[in-house]
């Protein structure tokens, strides 16, 4: 039977006696903080009060589900005209500012009638926010991250302008097909209902939700007899990995 040289026994005992205090899982390195939001809500057409109700409650919905560092939000009534082409740009503004242009988000929330040319705006005088004009909004705050979430009929048209790597785009309807629910006394569009008020408060990212209300508004517009409204979602590569909710809704 061979035996062990003593010398190599002390090497082995003295290797055990070190390897004991070696962790056994290395320290984690410090978690970078997550980046803060600031939430632009608008409602643009003031002589259906739905609109009104999308935009506040779509915008503490996101408050709550990602938290906010700032949640600004405008909307048209018959008697007033908050929220128009020219706050909105002030806004972007004043949001951007709260924010690190390189490292945080801008989350915009757009509710209205649509057209195949943009966004209705009623604040005294009826007007159109384009698509063309909402990027040059948008590319002024000089924020990077960016997410447009827009509840119209055709809003769709937006994404060829605004969807990028940077920039997520969600909306109600593709270019070609109107969206549904804005009567006067509902609280949500059904878009807005499905995506914000169901799908957001239970899943914990925006492509998450978005698969989900999808799934609800195709029921719901069978169920009516309405073509589909087909909503959108595009670009936002570098933005999703960011955007998990950390809150319980």
């Amino acid at each position: 039977m061979g035996c062990t040289h003593p010398g190599r026994r002390l090497s082995a005992t003295l290797i055990v006696f070190v390897l004991s205090f070696v962790p056994l899982v290395a320290p984690a390195a410090p978690l970078e903080l997550a980046p803060k939001l600031a939430v632009v809500s608008f409602g643009l057409f003031g002589d259906q009060d739905v609109f009104r109700s999308e935009a506040t409650g779509a915008a503490a919905v996101v408050a709550n589900r990602f938290g906010a560092a700032a949640s600004m939000v405008r909307f048209n009534t018959r008697k007033t005209a908050d929220a128009t082409v020219e706050t909105l740009a002030g806004a972007l503004q004043v949001a951007a500012a709260k924010i690190e242009a390189q490292r945080d988000v801008l989350f915009v929330i757009l509710t209205s009638h649509g057209s195949r040319e943009g966004l209705v705006v009623t604040s005294g005088r009826p007007g159109i926010l384009t698509p063309a004009n909402l990027t040059r909004m948008l590319d002024r705050t000089g924020v990077q991250r960016k997410v447009v979430i827009i509840s119209a009929c055709y809003s769709g048209i937006f994404i060829p302008r605004l969807a990028d790597a940077n920039t997520l785009v969600i909306t109600a309807a593709d270019a070609n097909h109107p969206s549904f629910g804005c009567q006067d006394k509902a609280k949500w569009t059904y878009f807005g209902d499905a995506f914000f008020n169901q799908a957001l408060r239970r899943t914990n990212t925006l492509r998450n939700a978005f698969a989900q209300a999808s799934s609800l508004i195709l029921k719901r517009e069978l169920q009516s007899g309405f073509e589909p409204s087909h909503p959108q979602i595009a670009g936002g590569e570098n933005v999703e990995p960011l955007l998990v909710a950390r809150r319980q809704p």
